[in-house]
């Protein structure tokens, strides 16, 4: 028979209570990092302002297709797009891309370097692409696509991932070290490509 303690409460009930709030702060433990990372998230609190990439981060799901070029590869891939003639900018990333997928070492195979130019280039650049730069892949641009989606007129060097995503992109001045740090940072997280 259970015995009454002075507030008239069967003994039984303390080791309850004393359940109840473990499991309560069981539960809170679980839970409340998941709650309090859904609230940063939706509003925006305690977001972190520094950031360990060099590029402009393209969050959109943007492809290579959307911004109006044709081809694919099904590795990590420098892309240098040149919306309207390959002039020195353009030729400095051409040269620039191939540097940095040497730069990559053993990761090098993991990745390649494409040229997408809206004009057709000249013909001794043609021909010195051809000659030293064997590996360079070269798709076609579509101008009015690109400049419609990107709003950039002149080249611009991105990373995209082996789905096809735009990952990063640099504008002309980039600093190849930037870029190869970018992109050794995402071979290191990838399992793809």
């Amino acid at each position: 028979m259970a015995t009454a303690t002075p507030l008239g409460l069967p003994e039984r009930s303390k080791p309850r209570a004393r359940g109840r709030l473990q499991l309560i702060l069981i539960l809170l433990v679980v839970l409340g990092p998941m709650v309090l990372a859904t609230c940063m998230y939706k509003l925006k609190f305690w977001v972190p302002e520094g950031r360990s990439y060099h590029g402009a981060m393209i969050g959109n799901g943007q492809s290579r297709a959307d911004i109006g070029i044709a081809g694919e590869d099904q590795r990590w891939q420098l892309l240098v797009s040149a919306p309207a003639a390959c002039a020195e900018d353009c030729q400095r990333l051409v040269y620039l891309v191939r540097q940095i997928q040497v730069g990559l070492g053993r990761d090098a195979s993991r990745a390649s370097h494409a040229l997408a130019a809206a004009q057709p280039l000249a013909s001794d650049y043609q021909a010195l692409l051809t000659r030293e730069y064997p590996q360079l892949q070269r798709y076609s641009l579509d101008a009015q696509r690109y400049l419609q989606q990107v709003g950039e007129a002149g080249p611009q060097l991105w990373i995209v991932d082996p789905h096809g995503n735009l990952v990063l992109r640099y504008d002309a001045k980039v600093n190849g070290k930037h870029v190869l740090d970018d992109l050794r940072h995402l071979l290191k997280l990838s399992n793809i490509g």
